[in-house]
């Protein structure tokens, strides 16, 4: 009799990176399971917005955990410590989490004195990708551990500023709010201008007289950006409105760098139809997707909002603005006109490109219960419940052939259509109370070739065991982890129970070289 070598026959040998170690309980007492530290820091980090509380774990707990992880592991294991940091501020897009990160992972080695592996210097310029992250670096340490900044951690940022620093980005980031101004930070860590850029020398020079000597200032020639914006800083108030909406008026905004907050100040009046017209095309991706509500109420025709939605919807610019594929549910949520939710779909799709197309039959569950609806920082109104529902939607509008289900207290199919708008799908989804999630798997698994979990893992008791102790054990159990909580809801790592994470869709490469039998390895050792 034929019981192994058959077409759907699954190999159990494959492995993945988050492993699971000895037995414990989770925060809502059911059978839970502890991590490694690789994999309890990694899945902590990439869920991680700094200093935030969550439903399960206060602020300053969850932060401390963090770094603790962090400083143990760099001295430990700092290749890979470094992996990840550099990884997270990338293809993670964990802005935050990473900075912290990468000032902890210093602070710890040179406390141990250690010198293996690579240097403090890299890991610092690796996590640091926007011309105002080192000042936040800076302020970082300052609040932390004091003024006293090492070389290590200058160099870093030295070298972040060579590559960040134009007169574009001065006037955008470089503000009187920062208690780091572009200044301070040339000031502290004394970069030498990039032999390259021969402009920057005089940029250098004026961002220092810009913090020191404001009145008198004068932006350097060499910069056309700078005194582009010099000069419509000079347009007397009541010209500016006539200016900016007139014949070549959206060129001059962009020659000068104008932000479209920038804009608002410096016509001190409304943000009309015309004005909006004005700045839009100078406008990055996803500053047009959070204003979209914006343009409706101030009336932008529909000319204009035909090149906003083409953007929106272009594969190349939603790679570019590397968001999270939630913000398009959000600026969806808050958008009045029905005329953005065909591209802000389309934009949602290109965002989540590495979620597979799963062959046979697919069980996605989804987490709905009350822990999942804690904000996902103090900045958002979006929650793991909706971040859970848009994977576990976008794996099922691709399946061969899924059941989706939400959970909590109870469970019930959410139904969809192949082709139907994921952004539709998602309003089906309910508030649905307690975690039940062995008993969720118990009712809806039907000898499906694989399950799909998306969950923050705190199940609660079920005399039945764990959620993953319901399926058989020659069926995969991919878990996806949306909150890095400490206690896991079953083991990890082989026999066909693998978890993985984030806030990103980046994992779930992981996913066809498991189904293939491969080993799967943590995600910037691709």
């Amino acid at each position: 009799m034929a019981r192994f070598n058959t077409r759907a026959s699954k190999t159990a040998g494959a492995a993945s990176p988050v492993t699971t170690t000895v037995s414990t309980r989770t925060h809502l007492g059911g059978k839970g399971h502890l991590r490694d530290d690789r994999s309890e820091l990694f899945l902590l980090a990439i869920a991680n917005f700094v200093s935030q509380q969550t439903y399960h774990e206060s602020g300053t707990g969850r932060d401390e955990r963090f770094a603790a992880l962090v400083r143990k592991l760099a001295v430990e294991d700092p290749a890979w410590t470094a992996g990840l940091l550099k990884w997270l501020r990338g293809d993670g897009q964990m802005r935050t989490a990473s900075l912290v990160g990468a000032a902890e992972y210093v602070k710890a080695r040179l406390e141990a004195g250690a010198t293996d592996g690579p240097t403090n210097r890299e890991v610092v310029a690796s996590v640091l990708h926007r011309a105002d992250e080192p000042g936040e670096m800076l302020a970082y340490w300052a609040s932390t551990y004091g003024r006293n900044v090492p070389k290590p951690v200058k160099r870093g940022i030295a070298d972040a500023v060579r590559r960040l620093y134009t007169g574009r980005s001065l006037l955008k980031y470089d503000t009187a709010s920062k208690g780091y101004r572009f200044g301070d930070v040339l000031n502290l860590v004394h970069p030498t201008p990039d032999p390259e850029k021969a402009w920057q020398g005089d940029l250098f020079q004026y961002a220092l007289d810009r913090r020191h000597n404001p009145d008198t200032a004068e932006p350097p020639a060499s910069d056309r950006t700078l005194t582009a914006h010099r000069a419509l800083m000079a347009v007397p108030v009541e010209e500016r409105r006539a200016l900016v909406t007139g014949p070549g008026g959206a060129e001059r905004l962009a020659e000068a760098g104008m932000t479209w907050e920038a804009l608002a100040g410096w016509l001190q009046g409304p943000m009309d139809a015309a004005a909006w017209e004005a700045v839009i095309p100078s406008m990055g991706t996803m500053a047009l997707v959070r204003n979209l509500r914006n343009f409706d109420e101030a009336g932008v025709s529909d000319e204009v909002a035909q090149h906003v939605a083409a953007r929106i919807a272009d594969p190349a610019e939603v790679a570019r603005s590397r968001q999270f594929p939630f913000r398009y549910l959000a600026a969806y949520q808050h958008a009045p006109s029905l005329r953005w939710a065909y591209p802000l779909e389309q934009a949602l799709g290109h965002s989540l490109t590495n979620v597979p197309a799963l062959p046979g039959r697919t069980l996605i569950l989804v987490d709905r219960s009350g822990s999942m609806w804690a904000p996902l920082s103090d900045r958002s109104q979006l929650n793991r419940a909706d971040a859970a529902a848009i994977f576990g939607t976008a794996v099922a509008m691709r399946a061969a052939d899924a059941d989706l289900v939400e959970f909590g207290t109870s469970s019930a199919p959410v139904a969809f259509r192949r082709g139907e708008s994921v952004l539709k799908v998602l309003e089906r989804f309910g508030d649905l109370g307690g975690t039940d999630t062995t008993e969720a798997v118990r009712r809806h698994y039907r000898g499906h070739d694989r399950v799909l979990i998306v969950t923050d893992e705190q199940a609660s008791y079920h005399r039945a065991g764990g959620p993953t102790e319901q399926i058989p054990a020659n069926v995969p159990v991919y878990t996806w982890n949306l909150a890095g909580y400490r206690p896991a809801h079953g083991p990890s790592g082989s026999a066909n129970r693998h978890t993985f994470g984030g806030l990103t869709d980046a994992a779930f490469r992981m996913v066809p070289l498991l189904e293939a039998g491969r080993n799967a390895r943590w995600p910037w050792e691709d």
